[in-house]
C-alpha cells in the first residue's frame, strides 16, 4: 500500500507541516487499524481517503488521525491529500471531500497552489485564565473561544517576538481547550511577506506543537479581519519549522491557499 509524507503550506522540503497520506482503493478499514497507522507514522495528522461513486456531493471520503485520536477537521492534511491526488493523476481542478465537518473542497491551480474552502470559525471573547498565561509564560492581551467549530482557544499576545520565543509548559496547557491553543500577534514587518504570526499547541491530542495548522486559520482570518479591516492576508505559523497560509475571508467560508511538496513516497508493508 502506497504511503506518502507530504510537507504542506510550503514549496520546500522539510518546511511547513508534514502529513501522512494514504489513498485507499475501497472503504475505510477498521478504525483500530487507521489509528495504528497514524500512531506509527507519528506526525500531527495522517489522512486517509477513498474514492466515492460518481454523481454525489463529494468525490472522496476523507478522515484524519493524530497519533492518539481522530479529529473533526484538519487543513494541512487536506492540502496534502489534494496534492497527492493531483500529482498521481487521480484528480484535477476542484476536488470535493466529505469529512466529519461536512463537505470541503480543494482546488488545484496550474501553478501548483491549492485553495481549500473551509467553514469560518466563530469567535467568542472569554476571560483570560491566569493559568494559561502561566503555562505560556507570557502576558495575554485577549482570548477568544472557537467553541464547537474547531475547539481551539485563540490567544492574542503582545508582539511577534513574544510568539516566536514562547516555550510553553505543555502539561499545564492540556485541558484548557477541547482541541488546542493558538497564540497570535501582528507581524513586526509586513514587508517580509506575512501579516500576522501564530503558533499552535495541541497537547490534548498528543501534539505539543503543530507547525502549520490550516484549520486554525479559519479562526485567525476573522480574528485579524476584525482588527485590520482586511479580508485577504497571509499568516506565518510555526516555531523552528514554519509555513505560509494565505487566507481570504468570505463570510461563513474561509479560503486557505498554500503549496505542498512530497518528501517521502514509499510502501506501507501491512494491510488491514
Amino acid at each position: 500500500m502506497r504511503i506518502r509524507i507530504i510537507d504542506a503550506f510550503t514549496d520546500r522540503p522539510f518546511h511547513g507541516n508534514p502529513a501522512g497520506v494514504l489513498l485507499l482503493d475501497g472503504p475505510f478499514p477498521p478504525d483500530t487499524w487507521l489509528q495504528q497507522v497514524a500512531t506509527e507514522v507519528n506526525l500531527s495528522e495522517t489522512a486517509f481517503a477513498h474514492p466515492l461513486p460518481p454523481g454525489g456531493d463529494a468525490d472522496w471520503a476523507l478522515r484524519w488521525f493524530t497519533p492518539v485520536a481522530e479529529v473533526d477537521m484538519c487543513g494541512h492534511a487536506t492540502l496534502a491529500t489534494a496534492h497527492a491526488l493531483a500529482t498521481s493523476g487521480l484528480a484535477e481542478g476542484l476536488i470535493r471531500f466529505t469529512a466529519r465537518c461536512g463537505i470541503l473542497t480543494a482546488e488545484v491551480a496550474e501553478d501548483g497552489t491549492i485553495t481549500m474552502d473551509f467553514p469560518t470559525s466563530s469567535l467568542t471573547p472569554v476571560e483570560a485564565d491566569p493559568e494559561i498565561a502561566r503555562a505560556l509564560g507570557a502576558g495575554i492581551k485577549s482570548v477568544h473561544d472557537t467553541s464547537a467549530h474547531i475547539g481551539d482557544l485563540v490567544v492574542e499576545l503582545a508582539d511577534e517576538r513574544t510568539v516566536r520565543e514562547l516555550s510553553p509548559d505543555f502539561a499545564a496547557l492540556r485541558g484548557h481547550s477541547r482541541r488546542g491553543v493558538i497564540v497570535t500577534a501582528p507581524a513586526e514587518d509586513p514587508a517580509r511577506g506575512y501579516d500576522f504570526v501564530s503558533r499552535g499547541f495541541f497537547p490534548a491530542l498528543g501534539i505539543e506543537e503543530d507547525p502549520v495548522t490550516g484549520s486554525a486559520h479559519t479562526a485567525l482570518a476573522p480574528f485579524w479581519a476584525a482588527r485590520t479591516g482586511r479580508t485577504e492576508m497571509t499568516g506565518l505559523q510555526g516555531g523552528t519549522r514554519t509555513g505560509l497560509v494565505r487566507v481570504r475571508l468570505a463570510g461563513e467560508r474561509t479560503l486557505l491557499t498554500g503549496h505542498a511538496v512530497t518528501v517521502i513516497d514509499g510502501e506501507l508493508r501491512t494491510s488491514p
